[in-house]
């Protein structure tokens, strides 16, 4: 049986410490340890992105490595403008791994470099390089969100990476440089929080290896993932909230009824919020000739102002015998914009003489804007007629007047049950199942 040179065994990782904030002025940072290895990790923040990105709607993050100059012992050569061939396939591992972490439209148009600088090397910089940066990366959104820079973390899961291999025929975790430079098999793998694999980099140096080897090896190094990223989260302490965050969604209305609907129906979804949450109050003139061009117009205002996904609709009642009418207009039917009673007046005096049943129904545009994607809109509608006289007092506009599929008015019927048939909920379903069609 192999006996490592530290007296550790086969499954177990080196000592790890992450000591984070290590550089002050960086965005983030931290200096990851592991056994003789040891990186300094650090997270910087620019606004804009490269010119192969610019006006899409997302971010972008990538990662530069370098050895120091006495981190092996012997002096290693600076890397000049042009990087030794090794730096420059570790350092694209790096951003590889940790833009799997980030949704890059909710980063919106910045980017993040990573730099992991090595003082001392022991075998493993490249997996501790991954390990240390994705501290670093969380500590800078932390920072972003608390300077309201951005409304809720783009970090979608966590990542950490460890080097495995075989060793006079035995399957070790976390090769120190001597177990490195004389294994016969050498791996490394990257992985997430769900215990997937991110990439796996695997190598028979002195001999090919089996799959019962390989099973061996990638076990070994999900137990090692598991006790980096609990390391990690220690480090991060309360920043690690910032892993995995909802998504923000901005309702695009100032109407508090419009709003719980919303958080009721997408709420398991995304962290829904006011306009007035997200910093914007602006009055959005609705120029649009269509429920869908009113709501799409919304959205998208509201997107570009807090660079995060928003959702608005658009409604009112459609009524057969006006020719559609009043339409997009509903909400000022008479003139005056919400002025429930003078509308509704307005709506009975031009169907006199129309004889029931006078078919109408409510419609709902959604549309969801989201950075960089198309816009989504659809349609929901709840079909009904219009009454001579109201009845009921709940609800709000032609509510009184719009008899629905129950048999009873809008203004009659509970809240919840309202809900349940709304056009409102309809079209935000349609949306729904859109969303779902995409993954």
């Amino acid at each position: 049986m192999y006996e490592r040179i530290d007296g550790r065994n086969a499954d177990a990782l080196r000592e790890v410490r992450i000591t984070p904030g290590f550089v002050r002025k960086a965005a983030g940072s931290c200096l990851v340890e592991c056994g003789g290895t040891r990186v300094i990790c650090t997270a910087s923040v620019q606004e804009g992105v490269p010119p192969f990105l610019k006006g899409k709607g997302q971010g972008w993050l990538t990662a530069e490595y370098a050895m120091l100059p006495a981190s092996t012992g012997q002096r290693k050569a600076r890397d000049g403008i042009k990087k030794d061939g090794r730096s420059v396939e570790i350092q694209r591992l790096i951003g590889r791994s940790l833009r799997q972490a980030v949704d890059l439209h909710r980063l919106g148009e910045r980017t993040v470099t990573l730099d992991c600088d090595v003082l001392e090397a022991d075998g493993g910089t490249r997996t501790a390089s991954i390990t240390g940066s994705f501290v670093a990366l969380v500590l800078a959104v932390d920072g972003l969100v608390r300077a309201g820079k951005l409304l809720r973390s783009p970090v979608t899961h966590q990542v950490s990476a460890v080097s495995c291999g075989i060793v006079d025929g035995e399957p070790l975790l976390d090769l120190c440089y001597a177990e490195d430079s004389r294994a016969q098999v050498d791996m490394n793998v990257v992985m997430d929080d769900a215990g997937r694999f991110i990439e796996v980099q695997g190598t028979g140096e002195g001999r090919s290896f089996s799959r019962e080897e390989l099973d061996a090896l990638l076990a070994l190094a999900e137990q090692g993932n598991r006790a980096l990223m609990r390391a990690q989260r220690e480090a991060l302490g309360e920043a690690a909230g910032r892993i995995g965050e909802r998504e923000a969604l901005v309702v695009a209305t100032g109407n508090a009824n419009k709003l719980r609907e919303f958080r009721e129906i997408l709420g398991g979804r995304y962290d829904v919020v006011s306009m007035r949450e997200a910093g914007v109050e602006d009055e959005i003139e609705e120029t649009g000739e269509t429920f869908e061009e009113n709501a799409a117009i919304k959205a998208e205002y509201v997107m570009r102002r807090t660079g995060c996904a928003a959702i608005a609709d658009d409604s009112g009642l459609e009524v057969d015998a006006l020719g559609g009418a009043p339409g997009v207009y509903s909400a000022r039917y008479c003139g005056r914009h919400g002025d429930d009673e003078a509308n509704n007046r307005l709506l009975l005096e031009n169907l006199q003489g129309v004889p029931a049943p006078r078919t109408a129904r409510y419609v709902a545009a959604i549309a969801l804007a989201r950075p960089g994607r198309e816009t989504l809109v659809r349609r929901g509608t709840c079909e009904g007629e219009v009454l001579q006289a109201p009845r009921g007092t709940g609800g709000f506009g032609y509510d009184p007047l719009f008899l629905c599929e129950t048999g009873e008015t809008f203004a009659q019927i509970s809240a919840e049950d309202k809900n349940r048939i709304s056009h409102r909920r309809r079209g935000i379903e349609a949306v729904l199942a859109a969303l779902e069609g995409e993954e």
